[in-house]
């Protein structure tokens, strides 16, 4: 899938035709997407090949083949210079035994450039932020899973930068931590202006704290853009419930041109196409002696979104 040109003069981060094997295994597959300044998603089940993306525009991994542009800076010549203005927030733990978290954060500032009285300020400033001000002067050994995900956002931060790379920041937490690490990574995007891309597998994450999204599936990107373009019209999504033999009339709706997959509850979500509704689903439903127990108009969410992407049932 192309990016647009018209969109990616002023992108944070663009990638041209990327590919990225692992001996044999192809772990992203001539990849074109534009993340666009602000907060995007980068959404996709676990071996997607997000985390290697990431990676690969830090200038960890070096790609077979392809471009990648960072903050309008070339990844293959100016590599020092993109690391300098990144955050990054990695999926494992990078911690250093024996350090207290303030110290840990002021090295990471060190390491980025700055002076160390400055970097020891911001590191308690950024503490504070997310929630670890009481707890700065403890060993990182003793901290638990959602305090580690926490002061990992911590050095991520410390030293100001212009774009964030979070690789699924809500690993191993409980849900208030979720909850309130998303609640950070929302006021990051929303209220301080700072750019991010979100990597994640979990698409209420993505749908709570990003505008766009990049949507990836066996190394390939399947759909980008703007999340309530990409969700589309919300008249044509229908939440239905039968009484019948489901999994036939699955095939017959998807004969006749609608999409549907199934939900956590007993519910299918079903797409109709343009200039059809409901009363299509009636008609379909009486010639094949099903009943509809439930049917009513919903707006169209990520999941859906994902969903039609990747083809999932």
């Amino acid at each position: 899938m192309n990016p647009d040109p018209s969109t990616s003069s002023s992108a944070a981060v663009q990638l041209d035709n990327v590919s990225v094997s692992y001996g044999s295994h192809r772990a992203l597959r001539e990849v074109s997407a534009v993340f666009q300044r602000g907060a995007v998603g980068l959404l996709g089940p676990n071996g997607a090949g997000k985390s290697t993306m990431l990676k690969a525009l830090l200038g960890f991994i070096k790609p077979d083949r392809g471009r990648m542009q960072v903050l309008g800076l070339d990844v293959v010549h100016q590599p020092l210079e993109i690391r300098a203005r990144l955050g990054y927030m990695p999926e494992t733990d990078a911690h250093i035994p024996g350090m207290n978290a303030v110290s840990f954060v002021a090295y990471c500032g060190q390491l980025a450039g700055l002076p160390a009285v400055d970097a020891m300020q911001r590191a308690h400033e950024v503490l504070y932020y997310v929630g670890l001000g009481e707890a700065r002067y403890r060993n990182l050994e003793t901290y638990s899973m959602g305090m580690k995900q926490r002061i990992k956002l911590a050095q991520a931060l410390v030293h100001d930068p212009d774009l964030l790379f979070l690789d699924e920041p809500t690993n191993g937490m409980d849900p208030k931590g979720r909850e309130e690490m998303l609640e950070l990574i929302r006021d990051l995007a929303h209220n301080k202006n700072v750019n991010l891309i979100l990597s994640s597998h979990l698409l209420p994450d993505v749908e709570y704290t990003c505008d766009h999204v990049v949507v990836m599936d066996k190394g390939a990107v399947v759909a980008q853009g703007p999340i309530e373009d990409l969700k589309g019209p919300g008249g044509r999504v229908y939440e239905l419930r039968i009484k019948g033999d489901e999994d036939a009339f699955v095939k017959v709706m998807r004969a006749s041109g609608m999409e549907c997959h199934a939900t956590d509850e007993d519910v299918m979500r079903v797409y109709v196409p343009d200039g059809r509704d409901q009363r299509a689903l009636f008609a379909l439903a009486a010639r094949h002696g099903v009943q509809v127990r439930h049917l009513r108009p919903s707006l169209p969410t990520l999941e859906d979104v994902f969903a039609k992407a990747v083809g999932e049932d």
